[in-house]
Formats: C-alpha cells, structure tokens, sequence
C-alpha cells in the first residue's frame, strides 16, 4: 500500500484512467465534436470529461462509503435521465446532418445552420448554430454536467478509496494527490481521443464524410444510450 504523496498520485492516475479508457457514449462524443468542429472544442469536451472526473475522485476522497448508500437508490434514474440525453442528442445530430445535405455543410453533435448566402466553402464548413455543443465554452459545460449524470464514476472511485488502508480519514494532501492523478490521467486519455478526432476529421474533411461521421456517431451514441436504459 503506498503511504508517500508520490504513491496517492500514482495510485489517482491509475484510477483516472481505469475509469477513462473505456469507450463509452461519452468518449464518441468527444470525438465527433473534435472530428466535425476543432480540436479546440474537442480538447473543452475532454476537459469536461477529466473536470467531472476529478469532482467524483474528490468527492469520494473526502465522503467515503455514506456516497455509494445515498446514490445506490438513484444510480438506475440517474442513468435514464443519461441515457435521455444522449438519445436526444443523437437524435438532433443525425436530424441535422441530414438536412445539411441540402445545404452541402454537415452538422456535428449540438450545431445548427447558418444564416446568409453562404461563401466559397459554405459546402465544407460545418454549422454554427445558437444552441448546442460548437464552441468550446458550451462544449465544456454540456459534456462536463452530461459526464456527472453517471453515478457509476463516484460509486467506483469511492470503493477504491475505501479499499485503501488509510482511506478511514483522508488527509486532505492526500486526497489532493489521488484527486490530481485521477484528473490528470483523464484529461490526457480524453485529449488523446481528442486529438483522434481532430485526425479523423481531417481525413473526412468532405460534406459526405461529415454526413457519414455524423450519421454514426449518433448511431452509435443512441445504442449506448440504449445499453443504459437497458441496465438502468
């Protein structure tokens, strides 16, 4: 059992990323809005992810096993209430996409059309609308509160926590460490599929690439969100 600050932080990282890695509805939206916009609001989406991420880690530093008894009861309507959204949002993206072809832009996950007569590369450039995910401060916001909607992240960090032998009485250093390192290793897993995104974008720069990538980012989405309703 680590007991210096240095082995609270590696066990935090290891933490971050054993809730990060794996591929969830939240991590194909990420990497639409990074795809079909910009890594600017690709990296704010993932930052939301990682600031959800640390919120959870602390809360369960500090709260300990009172937090797995008081979401225990509401994890099954929380994930409704998830999987809603996501379904919404997958709704509203393909929606979107497919009436951009009419237009030649495509739509990503939470944008809108533009107004005007269009320019040169009024086929290539993906909507901007007054709603939606499209700018990296909403990008943040909307994936930061669509991230804390799952009480799975706090119940599984909470039980890391009490699996420690000091876990008892966190000190707040070192509730602070394991809080950094699960930040950490979040924000850079989540920019890592960032960064994916942006990539794939860039290959699937044409109207019909972003028609498609739209069309299967939402399919995909809305199955997750149907696995959710599922388990909920």
């Amino acid at each position: 059992m680590p007991t210096t600050m240095t082995g609270v932080f590696l066990a935090g990282l290891v933490a971050g990323f054993g809730v990060a890695i794996p591929v969830g509805a939240i991590a194909v939206l990420v990497m639409g809005l990074a795809a079909r916009t910009s890594f600017r609001v690709g990296a704010a989406a993932a930052l939301g992810v990682a600031t959800a991420d640390g919120l959870y880690a602390a809360v369960a530093a500090l709260g300990g096993a009172a937090l797995v008894t008081v979401l225990t009861p509401v994890a099954g309507s929380l994930r409704v209430v998830a999987a809603v959204i996501l379904l919404a949002l997958a709704t509203h993206t393909a929606v979107r996409a497919l009436r951009s072809v009419r237009s030649g832009s495509v739509a990503g996950p939470g944008s809108d059309t533009t107004s005007g007569s269009g320019g040169p590369d009024a086929g290539s450039r993906p909507f901007v609308g007054r709603w939606g995910l499209e700018t990296p401060p909403r990008a943040f916001t909307g994936v930061l509160a669509l991230t804390l909607l799952n009480p799975a992240t706090v119940v599984y960090f909470a039980a890391l926590v009490l699996g420690r032998q000091d876990s008892a009485a966190p000190a707040l250093p070192a509730a602070g460490a394991f809080v950094l390192g699960a930040f950490v290793a979040s924000a850079s897993w989540q920019l890592l599929v960032a960064g994916g995104g942006t990539m794939v974008g860039r290959v699937l720069a044409g109207p019909r690439g972003r028609l498609g990538t739209a069309l299967v980012s939402s399919a995909i989405i809305a199955a997750l969100a149907v696995v959710m309703l599922v388990a909920a």
